[in-house]
Formats: structure tokens, C-alpha cells, sequence
């Protein structure tokens, strides 16, 4: 078998791997290592990469296996994509629990990243709506995770490293519409972005908030928070298929500061006055880039960086204040920048990423070493504050950053399948296979 280059979202660089394509459960082989199941690539650092090693690419174990609509329990192979699963279930009347920023994520990336959505606060993550899957290890054995068992625990936000996850049970949740009733109201600074956050967020299931990370003085986090209810009628129509795609790289010019702000300024300005009420279908309030293939070229060959945190309430505002006001200051950074809250319900998964507190998500073109040495300014922010960053979006978090903000790691490590590995794994815990 010929290496071929492996890709995440990002595109920093490729993984050279060994690729196995199972068509069928049978054919899928955990034997020998290094090894490392790949869904579509959606990480976007490096924990979904493996180079030297064989990495299992899942994408044509993909078939709905059962649906029980007494309990909303879907059964399905773990190559299934979260998009298959919505074009099944929403003109059924069904939706997934929680749903990430892209359709385009397979069934068990899902749990190896427990994915969150805008419903943090309601429902947490998705590895709380999965009361059973299937993994396969590499001393042959085929084990049914059941929820609160300690290997479910350690596969959920468990980064691929306990297994290769063969078929799943998630609990989906009933709607009567494909439509979501919709608030956007504008606001300037963490405190009130805050203050719309707390007021009455039992009305809201689904909270989020775009920001402007690169307005200067004053309005450096203007943003508009965006807040939503699944809507009583309407119709369920499901998505439709992604349009154009984006058919090259960018150049490196093409994101810059100055482009940057004009985009920012006119997405602020797009509603006259402080709030806006839509009606507007699940597909662009939850998933609004799938509409666009391949967006991750728009950042050019060099690829880019997405870093996401999260500083605990108890710190108060001031941490990400700092972070956004480095940021701005930097020059650095892009349109696609997220702000939301996680609630208090705990993840299963030892490894999950979301605490309590505020997390901010943005991309950053990779331009070298400036862009890690801002990277480097933000780790102590979130460092002295007790926060963390995601693993699964990481491409060059300090090992020890990782230690300290994950303390059930040594647990975690019991259940690690000797076999498995990855490159976010082995730059973690400093080995080579």
C-alpha cells in the first residue's frame, strides 16, 4: 500500500498515510498500529491525522440501520454523515439533539469530538443523547458502549484514540417545523452581549452570536447575538444540496485586514435598528457555510488556524475582553468569528471540551510566525484564567496546557487502545508511535 496525503480542515499540511477504505462491518480491521479511524476530515487541526500510520477511512460504512419513532433512537452505521441523517429525519418530523456549525461531520466524529451546538445550555453535548454505540479494538474484540459505562465515557470526546466506532444510537427529538422563529439584536462589548445572554434564557433554546473581531477602540466586539425557537409551523422540507464550491486557493491577499473590516461593517449593518425578527429554515441558522463546497480554500494554500476557548463564568468578562481586545490589536483574525456560553449540564466524555463559562471560536489565516505568536498571548489569557482550548480544533496547543485543563486525563489513559494514536496525540504526550 502506497502513503498518500490525508488533509483536515484547516490544510496547515497533510498527514502521509496508509488508507483502508471498509465498504462493509467485516472488512474493517483494527489488528495492528498505528492506526486511526477518518470520517470527513472535519477537525481541524491534527488529532484527525495520523502520518505514518494506517488510517481507516470511514465514509462508505454509511447505512441507516433502524429507526424506532416511539423513542426517536436512530441506529446507524458510524460513516453516516449528520447531513444523510437530517434527510431522513426532518420530513419524519425529527432533528438531531444538538447539531454542530456543519452537517458535513460523520456519526462517530461526532461523539470523538462531542460536538456542541447552540443548545449547550438545554441539552449539552452530543455525547449526552447517545445511549449506545459499537467499538471495535485492536485485540479483536467487538464491545457495545452503554451510557455511564467508563469506556463510553472515554470514547466520547475521546479523539478516536479507544477504538474504531462501528454503529451508534442517538436519541433524536421531535419538531413540528422545519422553520425556526428568529431574534438578531445588535450589541457592543462582552458585558452586554452578557446581559442579552441572562435574560431569560429559558425562553430561547438555541442562543449564539457573530462578532466583529477587528473593529477598533470602543465597538472591538460589536456583534449581533442571534437567538432562536424551533417554530410551530411551517412545513419540513429538508435541506438542499450544497451549491458552487469554492474551485480554488485564494490568494494570501485576499484576506486582509482591510477586506476583513469591510465585510464586518456591512454583516453589523445588514438590519436597520437595534433587532430583527425572521422566520428562517434550520439549514442557514445552523449550518450556514455547507451551502458552499470546499470554503476552507478561501484561506489559500497555507491554510489556516481556527482557535477556540473557553473562560469559566467565575472569571467574570475580563479574560475574554483581553483576548478580543489582543485580537483586534493584532490585526489578525477573519469573518468567521463565533461568541457564545456553554451551560452547566456535564458531557460524559473525560475529555469533552465544554465548562461552564464563554467560548469564542475564530479562524486565523496561517501567516507563520505571527500568527503562533499571537496564539501564544491568548494560551496566557486563557491559562491564568483556568480555561481550555479544544482539542479538535487544535493544530499547536502546548502539552501542557493540555495536562492542566483536562484533569481526568490519567483516567482517560487507561482506556486508550495501545494501537491508536495520532499526531494531536502524540505531540500531547510526546511519543512517536
Amino acid at each position: 500500500m502506497t502513503p498518500r496525503p490525508v488533509h483536515s480542515w484547516g490544510r496547515l499540511g497533510p498527514a502521509m498515510a496508509d488508507v483502508l477504505t471498509p465498504a462493509w462491518p467485516d472488512q474493517i480491521s483494527a489488528d495492528s498500529g498505528p492506526l486511526l479511524a477518518y470520517g470527513l476530515g472535519r477537525s481541524y487541526g491534527d488529532s484527525c491525522l495520523l502520518d505514518g500510520g494506517t488510517m481507516v477511512d470511514m465514509r462508505f460504512l454509511d447505512r441507516l440501520i433502524s429507526f424506532d419513532p416511539a423513542t426517536g433512537i436512530l441506529k446507524a452505521e458510524a460513516g453516516v454523515t449528520l447531513d444523510a441523517i437530517l434527510t431522513f429525519a426532518v420530513p419524519r418530523g425529527w432533528f438531531l439533539p444538538t447539531t454542530p456549525g456543519t452537517r458535513q461531520v460523520t456519526l462517530g466524529g461526532a461523539i470523538a469530538n462531542d460536538v456542541h451546538g447552540k443548545n449547550h445550555h438545554r441539552v449539552g453535548c452530543f455525547g449526552n443523547h447517545v445511549p449506545r454505540f459499537g467499538l471495535l479494538r485492536s485485540d479483536g474484540s467487538h464491545v457495545t458502549c452503554h451510557e455511564g459505562e467508563a469506556l463510553h465515557s472515554a470514547t466520547v470526546g475521546g479523539l478516536g484514540l479507544t477504538g474504531i466506532i462501528t454503529w451508534v444510537e442517538v436519541k433524536l427529538v421531535p419538531i413540528r417545523s422545519a422553520m425556526l422563529d428568529v431574534e438578531l439584536i445588535r450589541f457592543r462589548g462582552i458585558g452586554e452581549f452578557l446581559a442579552i445572554t441572562n435574560d431569560a434564557p429559558e425562553k430561547w433554546e438555541h442562543t449564539v452570536a457573530w462578532i466583529d473581531c477587528l473593529s477598533p477602540g470602543e465597538s472591538a466586539t460589536r456583534g449581533i447575538f442571534i437567538r432562536g425557537n424551533w417554530a410551530d409551523e411551517g412545513g419540513l422540507e429538508t435541506h438542499r444540496p450544497a451549491g458552487a464550491g469554492v474551485p480554488i486557493d485564494f490568494p494570501e491577499i485576499a484576506l486582509n485586514s482591510l477586506s476583513i473590516r469591510a465585510f464586518n461593517t456591512l454583516y453589523y449593518r445588514r438590519f436597520l435598528g437595534k433587532t430583527k425578527r425572521v422566520r428562517q429554515h434550520y439549514s442557514p441558522f445552523f449550518h450556514p457555510l455547507d451551502s458552499v463546497h470546499d470554503w476552507n480554500r478561501i484561506y489559500g494554500k497555507r491554510g489556516f488556524y481556527q482557535y477556540q476557548c473557553v473562560t469559566p463564568f467565575e472569571a467574570g468578562s475580563a479574560p475574554m475582553d483581553a483576548i478580543l481586545k489582543s485580537i483586534a490589536s493584532s490585526g489578525q483574525g477573519s469573518f468567521l468569528a463565533v461568541l457564545k456560553t456553554f451551560g452547566d449540564i456535564a458531557s460524559p466524555g473525560m475529555l469533552s471540551f465544554p465548562s461552564p463559562g464563554i467560548t469564542l471560536a475564530l479562524d486565523f489565516p496561517n501567516r507563520g510566525a505571527a500568527t503562533l505568536q499571537l496564539f501564544e498571548a491568548l494560551d496566557r489569557i486563557v491559562r491564568d484564567c483556568g480555561g481550555r482550548l479544544y482539542p479538535a480544533k487544535d493544530a499547536r496547543m502546548e502539552a501542557a496546557d493540555f495536562h492542566r485543563a483536562y484533569p481526568r486525563l490519567p483516567e482517560f489513559r487507561q482506556h486508550v487502545d495501545p494501537a491508536f494514536t495520532s499526531d494531536f496525540w502524540k505531540r500531547m504526550t510526546g511519543t512517536t508511535a
